[in-house]
């Protein structure tokens, strides 16, 4: 072991446990942090989004360190029978930028990529070549791991950016454009115009199962192009899949994941908006939280995170609840019903729902009214286990 100890080992470079580095150095400059991840880069490739309306002030002073994306005029959905524009301001932020932020941020020792650890404990961590460093605490941000104790369905997408010949034309993101053949599951395109010419296309489903056809959905963005009259060429893309938990033994999910008495955060903690598979908001409400604790030791710190997610599941379990809806009572080509009902709604109860601080007036308010799914399949759907969650990943 080496002689050095670490204040605090981060182990996973992806969004929690970047922003945790970030969030620690910037409340205690003076405490000596290790972050480690496994990738070549830091945050894989990915993009997270926001909405303003997500974070608190220090949340957003917070993101404010990266180069991310803006659009401050608001964003459209489109469904069959209702479109609708909304005026909340929303971010994007690409892993790259993501990356060379926390290396700017970071002393030049303090972020190791390649760095593959094989074990863990409250103290100490062990890389793959045997190494193991030592810290006061540990905190372990890898990535979600399915478990026999949580069901539930996916959301599937790729994601691909383009550079069309002339300016496209869309001013504002379009979160949902449902408008579209659904092939068996909630389908909708994402977009995101990242300038007059480039444009961010991403083909999403609320799936039963994880698996992902690339070609199939990348044949369809390029349809869903050549049917708006765009012309352009791919410079970009990615894809993932991610777990939609609605059911599941909480303590048995995270003991089956989790090492005991290691503090955990991230995806792994099932620190996840259930319904909308959205982590930013609530790893930047992590973070801020473990930066303002510090310094703690190992203990410490895996007492709070647990106390954190027990609460956390807790509070989310109407959205659950919500994807029980989705996943076993809706027909699968019917399922956008769901949300294009739901976007009928006020706009704060919108917001509210993304930020997963729905009130129990705006629970009441999502219930109310005629159901769009039949009602003793809505009782079948509440009243049962679901589908196990076998395999995936997060972002």
């Amino acid at each position: 072991m080496s002689g050095r100890t670490y204040d605090l080992i981060i182990v996973g470079g992806g969004l929690a446990g970047g922003l945790t580095a970030l969030a620690a150095r910037r409340q205690a400059p003076l405490l000596d942090i290790l972050l480690l991840e496994a990738g070549k880069v830091l945050g894989g490739h990915h993009r997270w989004s926001w909405f303003d309306s997500d974070l608190s002030e220090a949340g957003r002073k917070l993101m404010s360190s990266f180069s991310a994306k803006r659009w401050e005029g608001g964003y459209d959905v489109h469904f069959p029978a209702h479109s609708r524009h909304l005026r909340g301001t929303y971010n994007s932020l690409k892993s790259q930028d993501f990356s060379a932020a926390i290396h700017t941020a970071l002393p030049e020792d303090a972020c190791r990529t390649g760095a593959s650890v094989t074990a863990l404990d409250e103290s100490s961590v062990t890389l793959e070549d045997g190494k193991q460093i030592s810290a006061k605490a540990v905190l372990d941000c890898r990535n979600f791991l399915p478990s026999p104790h949580l069901s539930g369905g996916w959301q599937l997408f790729c994601g691909q950016t383009w550079r069309m010949a002339k300016p496209h034309g869309v001013k504002h993101p379009v979160i949902m454009d449902a408008d579209l053949d659904q092939y068996g599951a909630y389908r909708f395109m994402y977009l995101l115009p990242l300038s007059e010419t480039e444009l961010f296309l991403e083909d999403t489903y609320y799936a039963n199962t994880p698996r992902l056809d690339r070609d199939v959905l990348a044949d369809r963005i390029a349809s869903y192009v050549e049917r708006h009259g765009w012309k352009g060429q791919v410079i970009d893309e990615e894809q993932g899949i991610l777990p939609v938990i609605t059911h599941g033994d909480f303590d048995a999910a995270r003991a089956s994941v989790c090492q005991p008495n290691v503090a955990v955060a991230g995806a792994r903690a099932l620190f996840t908006h259930p319904l909308t598979s959205y982590t930013l908001p609530i790893a930047v409400a992590n973070a801020l939280a473990i930066a303002n604790g510090l310094p703690m030791n190992g203990n410490e710190l895996a007492e709070m995170m647990e106390n954190r997610a027990a609460a956390h599941w807790r509070l989310t379990g109407f959205y659950r609840n919500l994807g029980r809806m989705l996943f076993d009572a809706a027909e699968p080509d019917l399922r956008f019903r769901i949300f294009e009902r739901f976007y009928r709604l006020p706009e704060g109860l919108i917001e509210r729902f993304y930020a997963g601080r729905s009130t129990l007036t705006d629970q009441m308010r999502v219930l109310s009214g005629k159901p769009p799914v039949p009602v003793f399949a809505a009782m079948r759907a509440l009243a049962g286990s679901g589908t196990p969650l076998v395999s995936g990943d997060s972002r």
